[in-house]
C-alpha cells in the first residue's frame, strides 16, 4: 500500500530559443526549422508535469529586451534557454542579467553527426546548439552571474540529455515548493541541543518559505472535535498499512494496544485538520506538556499521524529541527522520500551504520511493510505509544543534513551510500544498515569534519549532485562527503 500524494509536484517552467536574426533570409526554411526545434523542446520539458510557458525565439537585442518584462512577470521557477543555432550573446547578456531565477541552456542538435558528403551551411547551422554557449556562460560571468548549467547532446534518442531534462524539472519542482512552503512550528528545540536552533527570518531569506508559529493548545482543541467515525477511519488506514507483530528482543515494546492504535488515530485525525487549518507545507515540533495532561497524551503521540503525512508530501520532524524539516521537503519534491535520521550504533564486524531515529519517517521509502509496536517509554522523551520501524529499501541512498556556519549560514552537507541487506533492532525506531565510502570510519571522520546538524534526510537513490546544484543555485554552501 503507497499513501498517494495530498498536493500534485509541479513547477513553471519557462522556456525561450535564441537565434541570429540575419540568418533568416539568408535560409529559406531555416526559421520555421528551429521553431520547430523549440516546440520539439518544449514538448519534452512538459512531459515533466510542469507548468510549461513558450516565450518564443529571440534573435536580437531588441526582441531580448522586448520579452524581459514578460520573463519577470511570469512566476517562472527556472528557465531554459534553447540554443536552436548561433545567437550573439546580446540575446543573452540583459536576460541574465536582470532574471532572478535560475537559467540552464540547452544545446541538442538534431544530428549525431553531420553527413559530411552532402554537409551544408545550412545544415551546420541546424546543428549548431553549441555554437555560441561559450559565448553566453562567459557574458553570464561578466554580468556577475555564475555560468549557467548546460544540457548538452542531441534532440533526439539521447537518453543522458533527456535524464538531465528530468532532473532540472526536478529541481523546479523543488525550487517551486521551496519558495512558497508554509512550515509549521511549535514548542522549542529539545533541551541542550545547541546544534538545533536556527531562526526563522533565515529560512525566508535562505528559501523563501515562511515559518508559521503555531500552538499546540490548537492541536488539542482540534483533537476535541474529532468525530468516532473518523478515528475508525484512520485506524483501518493505520492497519492497512502496517504490520504489528509480537514483541522480539527489546523489554520496552509490545504488540500494539488497542488504546495505543486509538490514540494514535485520534492524534492523527486532529493532525490532518491542524495541516489543513494552518496550510501547512510541513511541521517542525517538540513539546512535552504536564505529565497526565490531555496535552502530554497528544504531543508524545505523533509518530504515527506525522509519518502518514510525511509520506503525503507533508515532512514532520521531531525534536523541532526546522532545518530537516526544509531537507526533507527538497528530498520529498525530488520523490525520493526523506525520512527523519541520525547515526545510531556501528557495526565495525560488518563495516556499517545503523542510520533511523525514533521519530516521524517516510513509510512510502519503507523495505517492505512497516511495523508498528506499542513502547513502553521513549527513550529519552516523556510518554509511551505507537512508534514506527522499518528500514529504507534495500539499494542507494542519500544523506542530507543542513548544518549552520560559524558566520551563521546554512550549509548542505550531503553523502551517498547503500541500504544493504540484513537484520535491524526490533526496537520500534526505524534503522537501516547504510555502507559508505570508503570505510565507515573514514566516511563518519569526514561526514562530522563538515558541520551538519545531528538529523539528516535519508531517501532513496543516488542523487548528491542534483541535491547539491540545488544548494548551489540557492546561494548555500555545499559539500558532497
Amino acid at each position: 500500500m503507497r499513501i498517494e500524494r495530498r498536493k500534485k509536484l509541479t513547477a513553471n517552467v519557462g522556456v525561450f530559443g535564441v537565434g541570429h536574426h540575419t540568418y533568416w533570409n539568408q535560409f529559406d526554411g531555416l526559421l520555421d526549422e528551429m521553431h520547430g526545434k523549440l516546440d520539439t523542446f518544449v514538448e519534452k520539458v512538459e512531459a515533466h508535469d510542469v507548468q510549461v510557458t513558450n516565450f518564443g525565439l529571440v534573435d536580437d537585442a531588441r526582441s531580448a529586451y522586448a520579452v524581459l518584462p514578460e520573463l519577470k512577470s511570469a512566476p517562472l521557477d527556472l528557465v531554459f534557454c534553447d540554443m536552436v543555432t548561433y545567437a550573439t550573446s546580446s540575446t543573452f547578456g540583459i536576460l541574465v542579467r536582470e532574471l532572478d531565477v535560475p537559467i540552464v541552456l540547452v544545446a541538442l542538435q538534431p544530428l549525431r553527426a553531420m553527413d559530411y558528403s552532402r554537409a551544408s551551411t545550412y545544415m551546420q547551422l541546424s546543428n549548431d546548439d553549441f555554437c555560441s554557449v561559450p559565448e553566453f556562460t562567459g557574458v553570464a560571468i561578466r554580468m556577475g552571474k555564475r555560468p549557467p548549467p548546460v544540457i548538452l547532446g542531441t534532440l533526439h534518442d539521447d537518453p543522458a540529455a533527456d535524464r538531465e531534462i528530468a532532473e532540472w524539472c526536478s529541481i523546479a519542482r523543488v525550487l517551486h515548493d521551496l519558495g512558497r512552503a508554509r512550515i509549521g512550528h511549535f514548542g522549542h528545540v529539545l533541551e541542550s541541543m545547541l546544534d538545533m536552533h536556527s531562526d526563522p527570518t533565515a529560512f525566508t531569506a535562505a528559501f523563501g518559505c515562511h515559518i508559521v508559529q503555531t500552538e499546540v493548545d490548537d492541536l488539542v482543541c482540534l483533537g476535541r472535535t474529532v468525530t468516532p467515525p473518523e478515528i475508525e477511519a484512520k485506524q483501518r488506514q493505520i492497519l492497512d498499512l502496517f504490520d504489528t507483530p509480537d514483541p522480539e528482543s527489546d523489554p520496552i515494546t509490545c504488540k500494539l494496544t488497542e488504546d495505543d492504535l486509538l490514540v494514535a488515530a485520534r492524534v492523527a485525525v486532529a493532525l490532518d485538520k491542524f495541516v489543513d487549518e494552518y496550510e501547512l507545507d510541513g511541521l517542525a515540533y517538540y513539546y512535552e506538556g504536564e505529565e497526565g495532561s490531555e496535552t502530554r497524551e497528544f504531543v508524545t503521540n505523533l509518530i504515527v499521524g506525522n509519518s502518514l503525512l510525511t509520506a503525503a508530501g507533508f515532512p514532520m520532524c521531531g525534536e523541532s529541527d526546522l532545518k530537516t524539516c526544509i531537507a526533507m521537503l527538497i528530498m520529498d519534491r525530488l520523490d525520493i522520500g526523506g525520512s527523519f535520521a541520525e547515526f545510531h550504533p556501528i557495526d565495525f564486524d560488518e563495516g556499517f551504520v545503523l542510520v533511523g531515529h525514533d521519530g516521524p519517517h517516510h513509510v512510502n521509502i519503507a523495505q517492505g511493510k512497516p511495523v508498528l509496536r506499542s513502547l513502553l517509554k521513549y527513550h529519552g522523551k516523556p510518554g509511551s505509544g505507537a512508534s514506527v520501524e522499518f528500514k529504507i529499501k534495500e539499494g542507494p541512498i542519500t544523506m542530507l543534513s543542513i548544518g549552520i556556519t560559524y558566520e551563521g549560514k546554512f550549509k548542505f552537507v550531503i553523502a551517498e551510500g547503500q541500504s544493504v541487506h540484513g537484520p535491524i533492532p526490533p526496537t520500534g525506531n526505524t534503522n537501516t544498515r547504510g555502507f559508505f565510502e570508503p570505510d565507515v570510519r573514514t566516511f563518519l571522520k569526514r561526514w562530522v569534519a563538515e558541520g551538519p546538524t545531528h538529523h539528516f534526510a535519508l531517501g532513496v537513490g543516488h542523487h548528491a549532485t542534483t541535491i547539491k546544484s540545488i544548494g548551489e543555485l540557492l546561494g548555500i554552501e555545499s559539500v558532497i562527503v
